[in-house]
């Protein structure tokens, strides 16, 4: 069941608009089984750009009902639909201000005859409601009132149902007020994080890294990231589209791999990170640093020499780390000298590595 609606509000700064005029039409997906039609008096001046567009003054509004008047059939006429709207961002918002000044939490699951024309009509010059209708041969009367908006958009809600041969567009496109599509993804995508030591990648739809983490048990560190409620971490969960990762073997290896890979890939959501320039050396000219691996049987190996780090990798083999030749040849460089040569140093301090083969 759906209730297609069109909103008319006063105009002014954002959350602070009051609604002018209301139609919803409750629709079963055939026809128009219920409608409610009102002007509403919004208990605040309308803007001037308003009166001229919609026609509607702040003398015609008057004697109309005020919101908490009518707000019980807005709820009945609304209750196990979905919201559908040109734009239902706006009118869906709108409608929770107005409840929320009620106190009274309105939710419903939401419809945007703009995204679904977008995905089912495709390569229209403008997806505005009277352009739209117009190029689609629909009707609109009373453009920028109400009932005039909603009737068109009832129309053209109608035809989207039609064009949507697979029945899998406007389903998948319902915006659940409880997030569960999104609360899915999320679930999946932990899903196949491994409980392991290493640095993970959040991508986003196009296959960008957006934000770099790290951890001992990286399955948790992201299940961490999707619990959290600040604006950083809503946006990353609501654009991560996969996951990556790299098994480090071992704390100083995730820690270098980490820092490499954010200068390297600047991914938008992580916090900038910068180093100081280091002019004192390692204690050892030349030297490899052997640590853990990733496998039973396989090390984790940094080469320094004459005090600048050359590179890092893995072997299994003594022969790749007794020939200082073939060594470098499986290593891969680091770029960034002196971060590394920062985090090796500050790691050494407080932890102990398998051993230190001087050369």
């Amino acid at each position: 069941m759906y209730a297609i609606l069109d909103i008319e509000t006063t105009g002014g700064k954002f959350n602070e608009e009051g609604i002018t005029e209301i139609a919803i039409h409750k629709f079963d997906g055939h026809e128009v089984i219920d409608q409610f039609i009102t002007l509403v008096n919004p208990e605040k001046p309308i803007q001037e750009f308003v009166v001229r567009l919609t026609g509607i003054n702040n003398k015609m509004l008057r004697n109309a009902p005020k919101f908490y008047e009518v707000a019980k059939r807005i709820v009945e006429i609304t209750k196990d639909c979905i919201i559908v709207a040109h734009n239902s961002s706006f009118d869906y918002r709108i409608l929770r201000t107005e409840f929320d000044r009620l106190g009274f939490n309105y939710y419903r699951n939401t419809l945007c005859t703009v995204e679904l024309s977008k995905q089912l009509i495709l390569d229209q010059p403008s997806y505005s409601l009277g352009k739209l209708t117009k190029s689609l041969g629909i009707p609109i009367t009373d453009r920028h009132r109400a009932n005039g908006d909603a009737l068109a958009t009832v129309q053209l809600f109608k035809l989207l149902l039609e064009k949507d041969t697979e029945k899998t567009i406007i389903q998948n496109a319902i915006k659940y007020f409880d997030k569960r599509v999104k609360k899915e993804k999320l679930k999946s995508l932990i899903e196949n994080v491994p409980t392991i030591l290493g640095v993970f990648y959040i991508h986003n739809s196009d296959g960008k890294v957006i934000y770099i983490g790290k951890g001992s048990n990286i399955k948790a560190e992201v299940n961490k990231l999707f619990l959290k409620i600040t604006k950083r971490a809503l946006k990353i969960q609501e654009r991560a589209d996969s996951i990556s990762f790299d098994k480090t073997g071992n704390e100083l290896f995730t820690r270098l791999k980490y820092y490499i890979q954010l200068e390297k890939l600047t991914p938008k959501y992580n916090f900038k990170k910068t180093f100081k320039t280091i002019s004192d050396n390692f204690n050892n000219d030349d030297f490899i640093i052997v640590n853990k691996g990733r496998e039973i049987e396989e090390n984790a190996i940094l080469l320094v020499e004459n005090n600048i780090v050359f590179g890092y990798g893995y072997t299994n083999l003594a022969l790749q780390e007794n020939d200082i030749t073939v060594l470098k040849s499986i290593l891969t460089p680091i770029e960034n000298k002196d971060a590394s040569k920062n985090i090796i140093k500050n790691y050494l301090i407080k932890n102990k590595v398998q051993k230190i083969i001087r050369l």
